[in-house]
């Protein structure tokens, strides 16, 4: 196998749909698995090292990865024989303006894992860096690799699964400190610190040792900070919202690959904006492929 440019480590979650008076329609997810899904469709080649099991909505997860050319790590197959009696869900409720709000069912039991090869960029985030015991592989590759290869976090906050606020904060704190690029969103923010202004708290987490600090906020678009004193923003366009499932996490793909290129970060956020808006204007995480992106930034 050729080595894949990205490394993406995380769970991958079937997020089951659920609308008052209408079926439960059910759609492959995981934040760290949409970005592995959405940076294979825009062309590049990544792997998803996860835990699966041999049950539906593995499978459907599985179909749907390798689809777009994502490669699942030996690790993960390991990972689905030993620890994962079946694939993680959630119960996601969509409020009238499609936004989205989740019951878990998950574990997240990563046994220390160690690859055969170095990536050019790792990816963590969301549930699997900071829920135990799994966490403790994810956050020991990123020591191991960080200054070796850019690594970038997405906090992806979900109270319901990380214990007591104060504790929360500090694994999530810790995660920052480890990455070049940090992208969350204003959600998150407001979840971890009440209260306080999201421009404020991306410049303390630039305090912790990223070198970029990328802020989301829906209909108000998104902005970044850096650790030189720039600021860049990019507003967001008005479209008609199906839903906001995946829709971070295509920023999130959108971004990376947009750096990887060598975009300026104003270009970059732009981009990236230009996914996520894409990604809501249809149900679930379905972000765009490289032509379509194309189409819409002109």
């Amino acid at each position: 196998m050729t080595s894949p440019h990205f490394v993406v480590i995380g769970e991958c979650v079937a997020d089951v749909v659920r609308t008052d008076g209408a079926p439960d329609v059910v759609h492959p997810g995981g934040s760290p698995a949409n970005v592995a899904y959405g940076l294979a469709r825009l062309g590049e080649p990544v792997a998803l090292l996860t835990q699966l099991a041999d049950d539906p909505y593995g499978r459907l997860i599985r179909a749907h990865l390798e689809s777009a050319g994502v490669t699942l790590l030996s690790g993960a197959e390991g990972a689905e024989a030993a620890d994962a009696p079946r694939t993680p869900s959630a119960v996601v409720r969509l409020d009238e303006q499609g936004r989205a709000q989740y019951t878990f069912d998950i574990g997240w039991t990563l046994p220390p894992v160690e690859l055969p090869f170095l990536p050019g960029h790792l990816h963590i985030g969301s549930i699997a860096a900071v829920t135990g015991p799994g966490a403790a592989a994810v956050l020991a590759l990123a020591e191991r690799w960080r200054g070796r290869v850019g690594v970038s976090y997405d906090p992806n906050v979900r109270p319901a699964l990380m214990g007591e606020h104060g504790e929360a904060v500090r694994r999530v704190e810790r995660c920052v400190g480890l990455a070049d690029l940090v992208k969350a969103s204003d959600e998150d923010l407001a979840r971890l610190y009440p209260g306080e202004d999201p421009e404020e708290v991306a410049r303390h987490w630039l305090g912790l040792g990223p070198a970029t600090v990328a802020v989301t906020r829906g209909p108000a678009g998104a902005f970044a900070l850096t650790a030189d004193g720039r600021r860049v923003e990019a507003p967001a366009r008005t479209v008609e919202v199906a839903d906001t499932v995946g829709a971070g996490d295509a920023f999130t793909s959108a971004l990376l690959h947009a750096r990887r290129a060598g975009a300026s970060l104003d270009t970059a956020l732009a981009r990236a904006t230009a996914a996520a808006t894409l990604t809501v204007t249809r149900p679930g995480a379905n972000p765009p492929d490289a032509a379509e992106l194309a189409s819409v930034l002109g």
